[in-house]
């Protein structure tokens, strides 16, 4: 075992007697935890879920409320800690007690067993009240906003297992054994609505009916004079949900793949794309509609046709809609989503790790998910602190190297838990700003 009252010296530094010891005393390389917590405190995201979870523990055992878990489990995804063996080496971290509500001197935070027992100790229930809880605390942040337009981005992801987990099944078009989650965005603010973990064989649209159902019925309620729209690519594009939307009045935008009917009625539109292109040389896109009635349609539809060619060749798309906007602009608004649902879903899967699903128990992963959506929501919030500044559109992992990850020293005496930054830290002035913007949000 190394010796932490080991002193080091480097003898290529000439000015001084260059040491190192571990005798610095309280030091977190976390120190922007704190603005997380004040974030969490402007939303009250945290103490919102611990409602969902009902605790049947004998509590002549219990050392860690649920509270507790929960903060100290999302609170480590944001910082990048996205495994629950971290907790084992973090469970003392200065910053992570203290945004846990621990001083220095009280015991440490949870470990990894009692992490892990907290994630597959959930219910049925229990994530039923949680997934309603986000859309809940989606509509109260919403309600400030006072929307006239809702578009709600619809979409699904892969999510590779790895050994005998429930329900991993091989999906053809991944060519992996995975899981299938589903995830639903408001374009406009960016926030997650809900992600739901569904077993790696479904159709990306399984499922989706019965659940935007549920939220379009609450977005009704909150929002009656709002214009709601749905937009997603061609896996989601079935009868009922066109259907449906009709019925409530809901405007959809959904790709469609391409048959031999729909090509005959982009034949005309490619060919003067291709006359174009070989004209001028340069790539033509072009824009048509049609109505259009596939086998299993009870009636007509809109179809948005988009020929478009060049050196690659032909690129024909096709889109189905309830919306009036002329062709060139309905398509694009239907591409938008490629630069802001798919960008949202990186950032959920690789910047907070929503992809270590690692758990046997379904359920179990089903609330991982739901941890990982918790943290992606307290990023936004911090976000919101940050508005008016150069980081307010910086992914998770930018963030983390300038507002999170700073190294502080941590005293405490008997009145005070004081975290001491360095002088030099570049973004104090965005730091300062963004804590007054959130500490006058939660007043």
């Amino acid at each position: 075992m190394t010796n932490c009252n080991t002193q080091m010296s480097f003898e290529w530094y000439k000015k001084r007697d260059l040491l190192v010891d571990f005798k610095g005393g309280e030091i977190t390389s976390d120190g922007g935890l704190l603005l997380v917590r004040q974030a969490d405190e402007t939303l009250g995201l945290v103490s919102g879920l611990r409602d969902c979870v009902r605790d049947n523990r004998d509590s002549r055992y219990v050392e860690h409320g649920i509270l507790d878990l929960l903060r100290q489990r999302i609170y480590q995804i944001v910082a990048g800690y996205e495994d629950c063996n971290d907790a084992n080496l973090l469970r003392g971290d200065p910053a992570l007690k203290a945004v846990c509500d621990r001083l220095l001197s009280e015991k440490d935070l949870a470990s990894q067993p009692t992490l892990t027992r907290l994630e597959n100790s959930v219910t049925v229930k229990d994530l039923y009240r949680i997934g309603k809880y986000f859309v809940e605390s989606y509509v109260q942040r919403r309600k400030k906003d006072k929307p006239g337009r809702i578009i709600l981005d619809i979409d699904s992801t892969d999510d590779p297992t790895h050994g005998n987990q429930q329900q991993t099944f091989f999906h053809g078009y991944y060519d992996q054994y995975m899981y299938h989650p589903l995830v639903i965005y408001d374009a406009d603010s960016g926030d997650l609505i809900t992600t739901v973990l569904r077993p790696g064989n479904k159709h990306a649209s399984n499922g989706v009916l019965k659940i935007l159902k549920r939220i379009i019925k609450r977005l009704q309620e909150a929002f009656p004079k709002a214009k709601l729209i749905i937009r997603g690519d061609a896996g989601f594009a079935i009868p009922g949900l066109y259907e449906y939307c009709e019925k409530e009045r809901v405007g959809y935008v959904l790709g469609l793949i391409r048959n031999k009917v729909l090509e005959g009625l982009s034949q005309e539109l490619k060919e003067e794309a291709n006359e174009g292109y070989e004209k001028t040389g340069k790539k033509q896109r072009l824009f048509a509609e049609a109505q259009y009635q596939a086998g299993s349609w009870s009636r007509r539809r809109r179809v948005i046709i988009k020929a478009e060619w060049s050196s690659k060749g032909a690129n024909i798309r096709f889109v189905v809609t309830n919306l009036s906007y002329i062709p060139r602009n309905l398509y694009g608004f239907y591409i938008e989503r490629g630069g802001t649902c798919e960008v949202r879903i990186d950032e959920l899967k690789n910047g907070l790790m929503a992809d270590r699903l690692s758990c046997h128990r379904f359920m179990a992963n089903q609330f991982r998910l739901f941890l990982h959506a918790g943290a992606y929501c307290l990023v936004q919030r911090l976000r919101y602190g940050l508005e008016k500044t150069e980081f307010c559109s910086m992914q998770i992992q930018q963030l983390r190297l300038r507002v999170l990850k700073i190294g502080a020293q941590v005293k405490q005496s008997a009145r005070r838990l004081v975290f001491h930054f360095a002088e030099g830290y570049p973004w104090r002035d965005i730091f300062i700003s963004a804590h007054q913007r959130l500490l006058a949000d939660s007043s």
